[in-house]
Parts: C-alpha cells; structure tokens; sequence
C-alpha cells in the first residue's frame, strides 16, 4: 500500500490542474460572448411608449424576464404600436423580436367572455382558412411565437386548427387577435 503514495502524489498536480482548467473554463467562454441588451433600458423604453407601468391595465403584465440574453441592438430599438393583447419590441441589426404581453383593461375581454354588439360585428371572421397567423406560447413574462398557416375560419376568442411549418404538424390555438393565435393549454 505504501508504493502506491508516491503514485498518487505524482498524479496530484495534473488532476488539480485539471479540475482548476474545467472551472476557469466557463468563466473564459462568458468573456466571449457577445455584449447583451439591457433589459431594463427596454422596459423603460415599454412603458414610456405605451404609458403605463407594469401590471396596470395597458401597461405592461410584468416585468421582462431577467434570464433571456438578447444580443446589444447597435441601431434603433422599435416598438410596434399595441395591439390588444401585447406590444413587440424589435431589433432588426440584431436580428431579434420581443413580445411583452399587456394586461388588458377590459376584464370581459381578458376572461374569454363572448363579445356583444360591436366587438362581436368587429371579431368575425377575424382568421380566415389559408390566413398566415403568428402562433404565440405565452407565460407570465414572456412570449414566443412561430408562423403558422389557418386550416379554417375563426373569430376571435375561437379555437381554430393551425399548422405549423415543422413536419406540418397541426394544433388547435385561440384567436387572440387579427392574424394572431394562442397555444391553447400552453402554461
């Protein structure tokens, strides 16, 4: 037993420098990635646009989450005018689009209760079979959304079948607005 002492000494320092190389290494690999986009700044820059804070009606629902890393925008950030349900933030140099959901200010609209008068007049026909729509994943502070292709007519508040482009898959989605669906049963 007691020839194997020096083995092991010997064997020491190229395994601790072993273990203090694979620690030093995902410090080195953070200093290669690109510089980030301060979410903040785009916050801030939500809120004065639309004019309301985060979590009152029309404002923002809550704050942008913290774990995305978007690459630094060097031109122009733009924010789309608001529709009914969120506001897209895009950077074109970059490459990037952001949906922050918005907190509605109507309550019947928010619960899915069936419109009346004019919004039901407005709502028909809002998704039309063959309609390009944009299929949004949405969550308390983030949404994610993929192009998608009608498979029938729908108004909104209306589950309509949409396919996707992946392996022409098919899902059933909410219309949430003109052009625009939710996955439905997403959490």
């Amino acid at each position: 037993m007691n020839r194997n002492i020096p083995a092991m000494r010997k064997a020491l320092p190229p395994l601790a420098l072993a273990a203090a190389l694979s620690v030093a290494s995902p410090l080195a690999a953070q200093s290669v990635l690109p510089p980030a986009q301060d979410l903040g700044q785009l916050e801030r820059m939500v809120v004065a646009t639309i004019g309301a804070d985060i979590g009152m009606p029309g404002g923002p629902m809550a704050p942008i989450d913290r774990r995305m890393r978007l690459a630094a925008c060097p031109g122009g950030i733009q924010i789309e005018p608001p529709t009914l349900s969120s506001v897209t933030v895009r950077c074109t140099t970059s490459g990037w689009r952001l949906r922050v959901p918005l907190r509605r200010e109507n309550m019947a609209m928010a619960t899915g209760a069936p419109a009346t008068g004019a919004q039901s007049a407005s709502a028909n026909a809002a998704i039309r079979k063959g309609d390009p729509v944009q299929l949004v994943a949405q969550g308390p502070s983030f949404s994610i959304s993929i192009d998608a292709t009608a498979m029938e007519d729908a108004d909104v508040g209306r589950r309509v079948r949409v396919a996707t482009s992946s392996k022409g898959s098919t899902l059933f989605a909410e219309v949430i607005d003109v052009g625009k669906v939710r996955l439905v049963g997403f959490k």
